[in-house]
């Protein structure tokens, strides 16, 4: 399977070292080309300048120009950006939860399957079917509690049997395969795929059905701290792995390249081993050169592509016929900005399919078939019963105990009670979920049931918001998040505190700043009027008070020249390997690197949303916004931030 741009994305490897293609800027092949290109990179910073009020810095939030005269000189700067009007209708017409909500999503990393408009839809099909069972007392589902469209399930089987053996697949999860396929521009001939649980399950069944004890080297090229490929390195340590790591030179956090050749090409034995590389941050959006993964190949290294940070379509632009990776994770969620869970998906290339091993280690599941609401309504109601007449017995057993009252204790008593019994029967079912990983034949036996009684509902399974992102394609999800970042990072860098003596900006962006060919995300940290960072986690909790949804993280492996060795310690944080802090001078394992805010932007991202996270930054400028909304927490009765 080849897409239409992998020829577009196979000339831009060769002329912009395998960078991302510069979308909607033809490229002549000639040798002109980098002129040319270094002309559009300068036309569009110098624009991207023009696009901001004619203020250039911005001292006082509450003299910040209006959305719409924002919008108005974005516009004028970029007129292309209209072109990608489709995905506000998109987002109007299946995604209106987030204009109702009023709630900027900026923390979404993976591909959104379905849309919001499609849950709806089966919440109400949930509601219709209780209030038409005529002996079922009414209840309302709400879609956060149910499971629409899927549920998950833990798998019997390691990854060496499945890539080799396989296993009988259930019709909905040949139809989620195929568009994930598709979606991914990978061919089944080429690759098999396995469900997991999560991103972090993927790394580490990876890690687990490695052979390092023959290939003994995990290189990882990472700034900032990644939970799925912490568990990786920590498993591949256990089975006698030599983890190594890419380093980033501070100030531009690009690769240091002279360290990561010296790794890849080292010529000590049992050089070879795994080469864990994602195409770009997920944090800071800088960008990484295609040629590193045809590199490794060449040494002898097997390559483990990480896609979790990538757009829904810019694996278009990987030129697979040139690039294969020897594995691939990538991750789906459900509904963005409502729905965030979802599963993980390991892709092996079969002609590379040998070099896994048998493991114990589990994290396949299964895609579970949704129960029909008529379903849902009929169990959730003997379930009701059955707990309702639970509670009733124990509660008759206390009093036959401990002697019957009355009065509001005795209710307050009943409604504990009744409250553990839910909490123990959620337990139950928890305790219980590893048995289904022993009873595949029940489980089957279940699953051809549920689809029976469905029908063939997935003969035509929509996954919308897969189909969103490809009505929209690549050319215009690129501009579109291009322009939005930039923006973003300009109007950040505009902030500068009043008075004080050195101009102290507002905001510290790590990584690349305006640029042309960087990823939609952005890593930064907000600093008083005295210099000092204020704490990542309290810039994040009092935004998500404000309904803007931002990640924190922690950027590390990086390396300080002679040049900016005296900022070492004013830049570097020390933290243990839990994360903590450090105490009465324990020398646990320490690591150095920077703690973060980060916001990520997805196709779906419009100019509202980034003005409103640069309004609210905006705040900080009043010196005592982080006390007065302390204050005003404390007199909501909430609990305290601590500053």
């Amino acid at each position: 399977m080849q897409s239409p741009c992998t020829g577009e994305a196979s000339q831009a490897c060769f002329h912009n070292l395998c960078q991302l293609p510069f979308l909607g800027i033809p490229e002549p092949q000639s040798s002109t080309s980098t002129t040319t290109a270094a002309s559009s990179r300068h036309v569009f910073e110098v624009a991207m300048a023009s696009s901001m009020y004619p203020n250039s810095q911005f001292t006082n939030h509450e003299s910040f120009p209006s959305l719409q005269e924002s919008f108005s000189y974005f516009t004028k700067a970029f007129p292309l950006y209209s072109q990608t009007d489709q995905a506000d209708k998109i987002r109007e017409e299946e995604y209106y939860h987030l204009s109702l909500s009023n709630h900027v999503c900026l923390d979404y990393i993976g591909h959104g399957l379905f849309s919001y408009s499609q849950q709806r839809s089966y919440s109400r099909e949930a509601t219709v079917a209780s209030t038409s069972s005529s002996s079922l007392p009414l209840r309302q589902y709400s879609s956060s509690l149910e499971t629409p469209f899927f549920g998950i399930s833990y798998k019997a089987a390691n990854l060496h049997s499945q890539i080799q053996y396989g296993c009988q697949e259930s019709e909905l999860e040949c139809k989620i395969q195929k568009r994930i396929m598709a979606l991914m521009n990978l061919s089944e001939d080429d690759y098999a795929m396995v469900f997991t649980a999560n991103q972090s399950s993927a790394f580490k069944l990876l890690a687990d059905s490695y052979p390092f004890q023959s290939n003994h080297n995990l290189l990882t090229v990472y700034d900032h701290e990644n939970e799925a490929v912490k568990i990786m390195i920590e498993r591949s340590k256990n089975r006698g792995a030599r983890v190594m790591s890419a380093e980033f030179s501070w100030k531009s956090l690009r690769i240091h390249s002279g360290k990561l050749l010296e790794k890849v090409r080292s010529k000590r034995k049992n050089r070879r081993g795994l080469f864990v590389f994602p195409l770009q941050s997920r944090m800071t959006g800088a960008r990484y050169s295609y040629l590193w993964m045809n590199m490794a190949r060449e040494n002898g290294w097997h390559v483990l592509l990480d896609a979790c940070g990538l757009g829904p379509k810019d694996m278009e632009t990987l030129g697979l016929s040139l690039f294969k990776p020897d594995f691939l994770i990538c991750s789906f969620f459900k509904v963005f900005g409502e729905n965030p869970s979802g599963f993980g998906c390991l892709f092996v290339k079969k002609s590379s399919s040998s070099v896994i091993k048998d493991s114990t280690s589990t994290g396949i599941v299964r895609l579970v078939p949704a129960r029909r609401p008529s379903q849902i309504s009929e169990e959730s109601a003997n379930d009701d019963t059955e707990t309702e007449e639970k509670t009733k017995q124990e509660l008759h057993d206390d009093d036959s105990l401990q002697g019957s009252s009355s009065g509001p204790m005795s209710r307050q008593q009943t409604s504990e009670k009744t409250s553990e019994l839910e909490e123990t029967k959620e337990v139950s079912v928890k305790q219980k979920a590893p048995e289904i990983e022993v009873s595949v034949a029940s489980f089957e036996s279940s699953q051809s049931q549920i689809i029976a009684s469905n029908g063939s509902g997935y003969s035509h399974l929509e996954c919308r918001g897969l189909d969103h992102a490809d009505s929209l394609g690549l050319i215009s999800i690129s501009t579109r998040a291009r322009y939005l970042i930039n923006w973003l990072v300009n109007a950040l860098t505009s902030l500068q505190h009043p008075h004080s003596e050195n101009g102290h900006p507002l905001v510290r962006i790590y990584g690349p700043k305006v640029k042309f060919d960087r990823g939609p995300a952005v890593a930064f940290n907000v600093f008083d009027w005295k210099g000092e960072k204020i704490d990542p986690a309290i810039v994040q909790k009092l935004a998500d008070r404000n309904n803007i949804s931002l990640s924190c993280g922690f950027l590390h492996h990086i390396l300080f020249s002679s040049k900016y060795e005296h900022e070492r310690e004013q830049i570097l944080e020390t933290r243990t390997s839990e994360g903590g802090t450090v105490l009465n001078g324990k020398r646990d394992k320490l690591y150095s690197g920077i703690s973060v805010v980060t916001a990520a932007l997805g196709f779906l991202t419009n100019f509202e949303d980034v003005y409103k996270l640069w309004a609210f930054v905006s705040r900080f400028l009043d010196a005592d916004f982080v006390q007065k909304e302390r204050w005003r927490y404390t007199a909501l009765n909430q609990m305290t931030i601590e500053v």
